[in-house]
């Protein structure tokens, strides 16, 4: 019993004496942490000022002040200066195409005649009358310069001659009519009626275009109708040449078609031997509706935005001798053409971020040749 209590002894006296050791060693190790964490910011300090951190690589465009226009497109189409669909003036059968399509015709040239047998004939039998009462007429008239007869008897003949031939000149006109022909000197492209149909007045049977002068035709919005006048510059794109022009409108119509709301507007075209202008063809009319001469132009695609901040972009900037991203809030107009005119937040030399920039964040370092 009293060893027992000799050992429990000695194991408390052991423990009592090793509780300052263990103390000291936790304040070393502190005071180790201490000196390590210091050392560990320094060296980390010491590495961003030699800038070893690998950079982003981005590629950059400097911004200069320019010209900035925006355009209406309306789609229009090519049309010759004289587009012509012809009509009989009266009704009737078609005995005879005398043209066919693509042929030069005249202004006045027959191009198919109707069936105008009956007025004919009728023709023929008041001429015949005609030949008659001339000559009743004749001898009336010289009885009566003789004084021989009566007054009645010569004014009656004279007028009946007259009547005759009244009624021959009407009837010619009506035979006439049953000759279609040109109205203008041109080309002849379509000819719709064939021999044997039915042509009736104010449906075209031919399409007759001269192309001596060649215009673009479009039918533009009431909305428009304050930006364009005869005078302004538009652009002319013809996609089946790709070739845009630069021309003045030639007329520009104030009257506002009740039906679709819109106003015709002509531009004439130069003549040109590498293109060959058919009717009809597609006709891009980019009428300017604002200009600023002095502005910075971006491609839309380098604009981001934030819910909570708005739109900006990134600019590539030398800080503490360092070259970082600097996201950059601006302010934007209108876009055309891909390009979005910003109103506020560049200046002249700066470097706009164009490629890299997706995934950049604000003061992230970069390079860039």
């Amino acid at each position: 019993m009293k060893k027992s209590l000799f050992i429990l002894g000695l194991l408390i006296m052991a423990i009592a004496c090793s509780s300052p050791d263990k103390k000291g060693k936790l304040e070393k190790l502190k005071k180790e942490h201490d000196q390590l964490s210091t050392q560990i910011t320094s060296l980390e300090k010491e590495l961003n000022t030699k800038n070893t951190t690998p950079a982003t690589m981005v590629s950059v465009q400097p911004l200069m002040a320019q010209s900035f226009d925006h355009y209406i497109e309306v789609q229009g189409r090519i049309d010759g200066n004289e587009n012509i669909g012809v009509s009989p003036r009266t009704a009737g059968v078609v005995t005879k195409v005398i043209v066919k399509e693509g042929e030069t015709v005249r202004k006045g040239q027959t191009l198919a005649e109707m069936d105008a047998d009956v007025l004919k004939r009728n023709l023929t039998d008041l001429q015949s009358q005609l030949s008659y009462l001339t000559d009743l007429y004749v001898k009336q008239k010289a009885l009566w310069d003789q004084k021989i007869g009566s007054e009645v008897q010569y004014l009656t003949a004279k007028n009946n001659k007259e009547s005759i031939e009244n009624k021959i000149a009407s009837l010619k006109d009506q035979i006439s009519m049953s000759s279609i022909t040109s109205p203008i000197d041109g080309t002849i492209e379509d000819i719709p009626i064939k021999v044997g149909q039915l042509a009736v007045a104010g449906v075209p049977a031919f399409r007759v275009i001269n192309f001596a002068k060649v215009k673009a035709v479009a039918d533009v919005g009431e909305a428009y109708s304050s930006k364009i006048k005869t005078g302004d510059q538009v652009k002319i794109f013809l996609p089946d040449f790709n070739v845009e022009l630069q021309q003045d409108v030639t007329f520009a119509s104030k009257y506002i078609n009740p039906t679709n709301r819109t106003f015709i507007v002509e531009v004439e075209l130069p003549p040109s031997t590498n293109m060959v202008y058919r009717a009809n063809m597609i006709a891009i009319i980019r009428i300017k509706d604002y200009s600023h001469a002095s502005t910075f132009a971006v491609s839309q695609n380098y604009i981001q935005s934030s819910k909570d901040e708005g739109l900006y972009v990134f600019l590539a900037k030398e800080e503490n001798g360092k070259k970082v991203a600097s996201k950059t809030f601006i302010k934007t107009g209108v876009t055309y053409n891909g390009l979005t005119e910003v109103l506020s937040g560049l200046k002249n030399g700066d470097n706009l971020i164009t490629a890299g920039y997706k995934d950049l964040y604000d003061q992230q370092v970069i390079d860039y040749k």
